[in-house]
């Protein structure tokens, strides 16, 4: 079976990316697929996540300015060329399945190029704000092109959606829920004795991060020996914006924003509670990846995701959305606690069993043999 991947890159340390190199190393490893990856903008780098050397990779080489919308006129104008250089690719691999990652020009013409195919749109983000835009949409404009959306959506298999709160977001009846699954959960566990909290992921006004530094304001006052270190890199004007935000709160010693890393699990080991702040979110790898190595979680009850790993005061805490002082109080509650803290901590991991690549993974070989998932 051939098995194309689509997505614009894989450099850049993120979710989808973890998540895709999961996959095709799974499949490398089970099967007998013959799997490619077609990226658009790959710009010559290395996929940032090791991925088994059975994976054969094609980039089109389409430059798009990301800094601006795809919508753009300077932007648009390369959709030809990547319409053309897509569709050649496609017929030289000429795949029996092909799984769309990302939200761009491609989401779109693949249901026109592929229409032998079995076309799968998988979606790595929530639909939450999407959705409210809609509603309070009144540009005629925005709304024909909603129209359009939700009629290519049709025009896929299969739809992969990572939770049932996720489904009322969309029109089409070809939606499935299969969540992210974790590898093998790490043979370590974090001794949960270091007075260090950790938070990771692209730095984006999405993650919230700027709450979170709001709420070791009030942290640092009961407990000024702990530290909050943060991993990721995004966004520079964000970035610049944090760390006016900790100089200006006066949080220089308290709280390290440490760029990207490809180290995490160690520095999670190293760590003793796990904090997401996120405006939304929908099945984050980090949370499993954080509980396999046996960290609780702490995690704004945003739309739709962490409610539906964390299991509230049992591996973890989820807080009241948004809500900065409940948040630092369950933080400094669960410093001066130890025994809560290895209780959830112990269940976190113990809990990842659920969504283990065993359990997960056999889900999407039905689909690509166009079975009914139960």
């Amino acid at each position: 079976m051939n098995i194309i991947y689509y997505t614009d890159q894989v450099y850049l340390h993120g979710g989808l990316e973890r998540v895709l190199a999961n996959k095709l190393n799974y499949f490398s490893k089970n099967t007998n697929f013959k799997l490619h990856v077609i990226t658009f903008q790959q710009l010559n780098k290395a996929p940032c996540y090791k991925i088994n050397d059975k994976v054969t990779f094609h980039d089109l080489g389409i430059h798009y300015n990301r800094d601006i919308s795809f919508l753009h006129p300077s932007n648009i104008k390369l959709a030809p060329k990547h319409y053309s250089r897509l569709k050649a690719k496609i017929n030289e691999i000429k795949p029996d399945v092909i799984v769309v990652c990302n939200y761009e020009f491609g989401f779109y013409f693949i249901p026109l190029i592929a229409k032998k195919s079995i076309n799968i749109k998988e979606y790595h983000s929530s639909g939450h704000f999407n959705y409210k835009a809609r509603l309070e949409n009144k540009n005629v404009v925005k709304k024909y092109i909603y129209k359009i959306s939700d009629y290519f959506e049709t025009k896929y298999d299969y739809l992969v959606l990572l939770t049932s709160d996720e489904q009322k977001y969309y029109k089409s009846n070809n939606t499935v829920i299969i969540p992210n699954a974790i590898q093998e959960t790490t043979l370590k566990t974090a001794k949960l004795t270091n007075k260090k909290v950790i938070s990771a992921g692209r730095i984006a006004p999405v993650k919230g991060f700027e709450y979170l530094i709001f709420a070791w304001e009030i942290v640092v006052k009961d407990c000024p020996e702990w530290t909050l270190n943060i991993f990721g890199d995004g966004d520079p004007k964000y970035v610049a914006q944090l760390k006016k935000q900790i100089k200006t709160l006066n949080l220089e010693n308290n709280i390290f924003l440490k760029g990207a890393t490809k180290t995490l699990e160690s520095e999670m080991l190293d760590s003793s509670i796990y904090v997401m702040s996120s405006l939304t979110e929908c099945f984050p790898m980090v949370l499993l990846e954080a509980m396999g190595c046996g960290l609780p979680i702490l995690s704004f009850d945003c739309p739709n995701g962490p409610r539906h790993i964390i299991k509230h005061n049992e591996d973890g805490i989820l807080v009241e959305y948004l809500n900065i002082k409940q948040l630092a109080k369950n933080l400094i509650e669960l410093m001066k606690d130890p025994t809560k803290l290895k209780s959830l901590g112990y269940h976190a991991k113990n809990n990842m069993g659920r969504l283990t690549e065993e359990k997960i993974m056999p889900q999407w070989l039905k689909l690509f043999k166009k079975e009914t998932l139960n």
